[in-house]
């Protein structure tokens, strides 16, 4: 017996087929920092979490 898609993949096939990008973000480089993809933040490459809008990448 075939599985069902858990809610989240059809969800992302969703958006996917509208045009929407799906991937999981991570953290930009710009400059040799961290650059946060969600307000454009430049970090340390320590950086586990933006100080400006508290963006942090899925784990």
């Amino acid at each position: 017996m075939a599985s069902a898609p858990s809610s989240d993949d059809m969800f992302d096939e969703f958006l996917s087929q509208r045009g929407h990008d799906v991937d999981q973000s991570g953290w930009e480089e710009s400059y040799n920092k961290k650059q946060c993809p969600d307000c454009g933040g430049l970090h340390e490459s320590t950086a586990a979490q933006c100080s400006v809008c508290g963006w942090a990448p899925v784990r």
